[in-house]
């Protein structure tokens, strides 16, 4: 299984500023369509279907950084992958670089809260999520380094290929 999906996608000029730039807030949006495309083509889990269990997931906070711009009509790979989980809450690790992966352009963490959609309350995830999301987690990165460790980490396995 596949704990680190990626895809490619084009930089639309809507979503661009006068430079030509993907605009800052934009990154968020590429990054969490890529994260919910990931899982329906690698896990085959489709958000809806969750939501109409009454469960879901919503956004406690982005840790983003932009490293490079991403420029209109340009290809951009980004990967995803889930590092860490807790009863209530899953932390997500975004990567965004160029087609040939050769540059970061933007690195984000996301931290999820698991909610029952009626009561709109935090809520631990069942024993199955639980199984499911520790088959597809990564084991190699220690969080309580921080985000900006983990950041460094990464910029050095890219000068190393």
């Amino acid at each position: 299984m596949n704990k680190t999906p990626h895809s490619v996608y084009s930089i639309r000029f809507t979503d661009c500023d006068s430079f030509g730039h993907l605009n800052n807030a934009r990154f968020i949006d590429y990054f969490l369509n890529a994260r919910e495309d990931h899982l329906k083509d690698e896990y085959q889990l489709d958000l809806s279907d969750f939501y109409q269990q009454g469960v879901s997931w919503v956004v406690a906070g982005h840790e983003i950084s932009y490293l490079r711009p991403a420029n209109y009509n340009e290809k951009v790979s980004i990967k995803s992958a889930l590092i860490h989980i807790a009863p209530g809450s899953l932390l997500v690790e975004m990567i965004m670089m160029d087609e040939k992966q050769s540059h970061l352009k933007a690195f984000m963490w996301t931290s999820f809260i698991h909610v029952n959609v009626k009561t709109g309350k935090k809520e631990n995830h069942s024993d199955s999520f639980m199984d499911f999301a520790r088959s597809v987690a990564i084991s190699d990165v220690d969080i309580s380094k921080g985000y900006q460790h983990r950041m460094k980490e990464i910029i050095e396995n890219i000068k190393r290929q």
